[in-house]
């Protein structure tokens, strides 16, 4: 029902996706390290990356392999010869006032283009890639409408960065986020950019209804919000049909997004060819070593894991998702081979658990060995699924191994779960008279054993302990010869 609606406001959504390459040890055009998180503001700049006069650019020629890998992994077409243009515009955080990028026009020749990405709603269409500089952050007092100053840092100034242009390919909000997802897997599976780094992938989404005019969403924080924002100016653009041509911002406090500029048309950018950086040369060489070198990608490993491991697809899908994920999941397999146990709890348990306390993956604090520990005492019988995931929840936080837990529920052995049948006996006399006449009954005392264990007894042991009770007394109350 919701893509049928979606399918009727002939919603176009394209994403401008500006990937950090966390990978590199320097920025894009000069030496400063790229780590700039770990520096005071304004403290890792240079003469270059801040566009001092008579300072030079010098390319980083790691960047260009890094930009063939996504290249190949998004199936896009590279050309032979890439170059280099400005963008002329005056903005705070561009300390040049012009941005050195890539272009498609004008004799520009980004670093790839014409590809596609299969996402789980559709083929997303990538129009192209295009190498850049990050410009340097700005922060606000508040938010962006009602800050009375701004301050600017200009660490992140030329770090490098990929540009992922889509075609408007995407049905809707959900698709873009989905897409967004997946996108960043695919980044981290081949080693370019740490998609946990805060602001290390960024989106632009822009978005037009039927007969609308085209709006550009910028500052979008995270994948959630781009989901949100996208949902916002829906409803905007239906009330308000037509519009202009513009650029807004998304305000994440109230959720709302506002106008910052009327949309510039491309020659507002006077973009012209980057004259201090020569044209770079993609020898056919370089790709095919690269392709030789490519890791299995996620949707390979996806398949690997549905073949090898007999998990379903969509456990694999979730697993998968994040490369830090799957790599756990292998890890604990190596320990304790019990596919679909520990494939459950990453792709249902543990993501709940994460969602609700709104942390990444990488910060969960057990390693695979706790894991492998509990899943072997669930594979032998010694403890259940409920015990089992009670235990995960409490190892969870603290980054401890289950065994004293365990040691807590191996207290609950059989003698002790025959003092308890015992008790739920002589509670429920009617409920054992019953079940010496219909077995079925046996189920409400199993229940009560349950009840009475807080849910830690081993299901199994506790019926097979019912049943010999059940019998043994039919025995004895049978009159004697």
């Amino acid at each position: 029902m919701r893509q049928e609606l979606d399918s009727d406001l002939g919603i176009k959504i394209g994403l401008e996706v500006h990937c950090q390459i966390t990978s590199l040890r320097t920025k894009l055009f000069c030496s400063c390290p790229s780590n700039y998180r770990d520096y005071e503001p304004n403290s890792v700049i240079c003469e270059i990356c801040m566009g001092l006069p008579g300072s030079l650019p010098r390319l980083n020629a790691k960047v260009i392999e890094s930009a063939l890998k996504i290249a190949l992994a998004l199936n896009c077409e590279i050309p032979p010869v890439t170059n280099f243009f400005r963008k002329n515009y005056f903005y705070p955080d561009t300390p040049k006032n012009f941005q050195i990028t890539q272009y498609d026009k004008a004799g520009g020749v980004p670093i790839a283009h014409n590809g596609f990405l299969d996402s789980w709603q559709g083929r997303v269409r990538i129009r192209r890639i295009q190498i850049e500089e990050d410009p340097g952050k700005l922060s606000y007092d508040g938010n962006i409408v009602t800050s009375p100053y701004a301050l600017v840092d200009y660490n992140r100034a030329g770090i490098a960065l990929t540009e992922i242009v889509t075609e408007p390919d995407l049905k809707n909000p959900r698709h873009a986020r989905e897409f967004l997802f997946k996108l960043r897997s695919i980044l981290e599976h081949i080693g370019v950019s740490d998609g946990s780094l805060e602001g290390a992938i960024r989106a632009d989404a822009n978005i037009s209804l039927a007969g609308g005019k085209r709006v550009e969403i910028k500052n979008v924080s995270s994948f959630k919000e781009v989901d949100r924002a996208l949902n916002f100016e829906i409803t905007r653009q239906k009330r308000l049909p037509g519009g202009v041509m513009e650029t807004r911002h998304w305000d994440e406090v109230r959720r709302v997004t506002v106008t910052l500029r009327v949309k510039e048309e491309e020659e507002g950018y006077r973009y012209f060819p980057e004259p201090d950086l020569s044209p770079v040369t993609v020898s056919r060489d370089l790709i095919d070593r690269l392709k030789a070198i490519m890791p299995e990608l996620p949707d390979q490993r996806r398949a690997r894991f549905v073949n090898e491991f007999k998990v379903s697809d969509e456990v694999a899908k979730i697993i998968t998702s994040e490369k830090a994920m799957a790599d756990f999941f292998e890890e604990v397999i190596l320990l304790q081979y019990s596919p679909k146990i520990i494939g459950g709890w990453l792709a249902v348990d543990i993501p709940g658990y994460l969602k609700r306390r709104g942390l990444d993956f990488k910060e969960i604090g057990i390693n695979p060995s706790h894991l492998a520990e509990l899943a072997k005492e669930l594979a032998d019988g010694k403890i259940n699924d409920n015990v089992a995931k009670s235990i995960l929840m409490k190892i969870l936080p603290v980054g401890e191994s289950p065994r004293k837990y365990l040691e807590i529920e191996n207290e609950m052995d059989e003698p002790s779960l025959r003092e308890i049948v015992t008790r739920v006996f002589a509670r429920n006399s009617g409920a054992v008279e019953e079940a010496r006449h219909d077995p079925r009954v046996i189920d409400f005392l199993i229940g009560q054993g349950m009840k009475e264990t807080r849910g830690r007894a081993d299901h199994a042991l506790l019926r097979k302990l019912i049943s010999e009770k059940l019998s043994q007394e039919s025995r004895s109350n049978q009159p004697k010869p």
